[in-house]
């Protein structure tokens, strides 16, 4: 101890070197240490010393960021301060780290630098002892930055601006629920000349709603509408009524009666497909498992190179950030082609069997339309939430968060955010609708050389599908890229040229549109025997389990240019999305078994109403509980598995939330306008 107020002794008592600090900063910092050098100093002292990050055990399995304590150091009120927590991130050999410190809130960031840069300058005793010898050989240290955290929570005007869309967006539907409540409360207690009590009751059938915005929630909700309209009075249709009725009715398709109804319809009239439900769910499942541990790993685990030497080379780990870990998307790209491919086709049929430029601009539009006002209102409440919380300990993600959608919010908008880098992205994640929307605005051209002739469309798809596939084993081979998602930062190419870009990502959506054709117009059943069946279920299955167990052969990058690695790369989304396919065709086919009967369970069907949601909200919830954390998270699978369950909790309550206030009332009320 008194070594360390020697050190600040001599920090303000030189004379030969000049140094950036307020008579208030060196005040306060002198009363701190010279009071930690008393036989029995006073309690703050005590208290923000031990605030300090200090190096705990198991360094060599990662847990080398001595974080502090931020609570501790925030409540420390000195003579004429308080404490402030602050971060000095710092590096030593290859290990970069951070160390918590508690100072008083009089000096700022680049005076917080300064004491902590001089004694690597002079050579005295740092404030900040580097790691141990015995753990890492090299001792001098680099400092590269200083951040400390202020109670002050000041947001900007968009931060402010986003706040007040978010609110706007979920005020509306709850202004037409109570008025609806109110409303239908009226109408049960009033006895009313003429008017059925088994109309009245219809009142309560607040319409359904088929997954993935099937035409039919017009025709229901404007059912709903001829059903409210028929309950007013005379008096108030004469009355110029007709603006009224149409207002009521935008108001009715806005209720959260309305749209709860709808989530939890689970009727199978009218649809197709059943399997699909199960598949969207259980690939969602596998996509949050993998966000829980990825975004954990990548910010706050005490032991991450105990896990990575746990998970990076074991299959049982594949739901859990290891290996192939998100195939599921490719799943999602599959689905996505295949219902644009028979939500087109529909279309068609229903525009006396014609592909009018007309017909495409409304398929994109409506598109376009259908997926922005819950993707737009999560990046305003990433601004605005993020922006309004008091930063944590492991605030880094949150932090890069508002900034990239302070400044990259319009990519989000054009739906091209998948085009920048990984780190220029706001809401990483939502890379998916921009990919997504990009091969969707495909879907018309696959269609018009499907009807101009088959063998056309076939050729087109053929190529397209080895460009693809040779895009993404040459970016692998001469950036020589692994062929699993990487469980650290350090291959940013990986993310830069081929994880999230379009000309590597298109097989699988090509693969459902050309799916999607053969069963909208087959004319019979492909499968014809049980043996057919039987096999198809034999290397389908084979297929996805080779294509997981490669993923940990070829685990090791190399570091020349390697065939094996590039054509498995360049294949294996392709492969994957084929085999899903079979899966779908063999459940239609009515040679699903007990595989049919799981995935084609009404229990999917309100989850997979509310997945898109589900979906976007998701790594939110993750990215707060990490950034809040006081300590790094220790690995190991029984907390992750309590934390996987937590976020699914958590997500379906507020996917359901967020369905029923953002993403089903726009989706009404644009039918409605339609």
């Amino acid at each position: 101890m008194a070594g360390l107020v020697l050190l600040f002794g001599l920090l303000f008592c030189s004379t030969g070197h000049t140094f950036n600090l307020t008579v208030k900063c060196m005040q306060d910092t002198t009363a701190f240490l010279t009071e930690l050098e008393k036989d029995n100093p006073d309690q703050y002292a005590v208290q923000m010393y031990d605030a300090f990050g200090k190096l705990g055990s198991d360094v060599e399995g990662g847990n080398v960021n001595r974080a502090g304590s931020l609570q501790e150091c925030v409540s420390v009120k000195g003579p004429g301060f308080k404490g402030q927590y602050c971060q000095v991130f710092l590096k030593q050999e290859e290990v970069e780290y951070f160390v918590g410190i508690c100072v008083p809130d009089s000096c700022d960031e680049e005076e917080v630098r300064t004491l902590v840069v001089y004694p690597f300058e002079w050579g005295h005793t740092s404030l900040i002892p580097p790691v141990p010898a015995l753990l890492i050989s090299d001792p001098s240290l680099g400092i590269f930055m200083t951040q400390c955290i202020s109670n002050n929570i000041t947001p900007d005007l968009s931060a402010v601006v986003c706040l007040c869309v978010c609110v706007l967006m979920m005020a509306l539907p709850l202004i037409a629920s109570v008025y609806v409540a109110v409303d239908r409360r009226r109408s049960q207690r009033e006895v009313r000349p003429g008017v059925d009590s088994a109309l009245l009751s219809k009142t309560n059938q607040y319409g359904t709603l088929l997954a993935n915005g099937s035409p039919n929630q017009s025709k229901e909700c404007i059912s709903l509408r001829d059903t409210t309209a028929a309950q007013d009075s005379s008096e108030e249709r004469d009355q110029g009524g007709s603006t009224m009725s149409r207002l009521l009715q935008y108001v009715h398709c806005f209720s959260v009666q309305v749209s709860s109804v709808s989530v939890f319809n689970t009727s199978s009239v009218g649809r197709s497909y059943s399997s699909l439900n199960g598949i969207r769910i259980l690939s969602l499942l596998w996509i949050i498992c993998g966000h829980t541990v990825q975004l954990s790993a990548w910010s706050s685990l005490d032991n991450d190179k105990r896990w990575r030497q746990a998970v990076q080379s074991s299959p049982l780990y594949v739901f859990a950030f290891s290996g192939p870990v998100y195939l599921a998307v490719d799943t999602f790209l599959l689905l996505g082609g295949l219902l644009s491919a028979k939500s087109l086709l529909t279309s068609i049929q229903r525009s006396e069997n014609t592909l009018s430029l007309r017909l495409v601009a409304h398929f994109l539009f409506k598109r376009f339309k259908r997926i922005q006002p819950l993707h737009l209102f999560i990046v305003c409440l990433i601004i605005s939430l993020f922006s309004l919380l008091q930063r944590g300990v492991f605030w880094f993600m949150a932090e890069d968060e508002i900034l990239n959608c302070k400044k990259y919010w319009w990519s989000n908008l054009l739906l091209i955010n998948n085009l920048f880098t990984i780190t220029d992205i706001c809401a990483p994640w939502t890379w998916y609708l921009s990919i997504d929307f990009q091969f969707y605005v495909t879907t018309p051209l696959l269609i018009f050389l499907y009807r101009l002739n088959k063998y056309v469309l076939l050729g087109v798809a053929f190529a397209l599908l080895v460009m693809s596939s040779l895009a993404g084993a040459l970016i692998t081979a001469f950036l020589h890229l692994p062929v699993h998602q990487p469980t650290t930062l350090a291959y940013e190419s990986y993310f830069q040229y081929y994880y999230n870009k379009p000309y590597t990502r298109y097989g699988p959506y090509l693969l459902g549109v050309l799916a999607g054709l053969y069963m909208a117009t087959k004319k019979e059943a492909l499968l014809k025997k049980q043996w057919q069946a039987a096999a198809g279920w034999l290397i389908s299955l084979s297929v996805m389990a080779l294509l997981v167990a490669l993923a940990y052969v070829l685990r090791d990058v190399p570091a020349q240019a390697s065939l094996t690695h590039a054509v498995y790369q360049g294949l294996h989304r392709s492969l994957w999305a084929l085999a899903v396919v079979w899966i779908i065709l063999a459940c239609e086919e009515g040679y699903g078994g007990f595989v049919n009967r799981i995935l084609s369970l009404s229990v999917w069907i309100p989850l997979s109403n509310i997945s898109f949601a589900c979906y976007l909200i998701h790594p939110i919830l993750i990215l707060l509980y990490n950034s809040k954390q006081e300590t790094p998270i220790h690995y190991t699978d029984l907390n992750f598995l309590y934390l996987f369950l937590g976020h699914l909790l958590l997500t379906v309550v507020l996917g359901f939330a967020l369905t029923v206030l953002i993403e089903k009332p726009f989706l009404f009320l644009r039918k409605a306008k339609g």
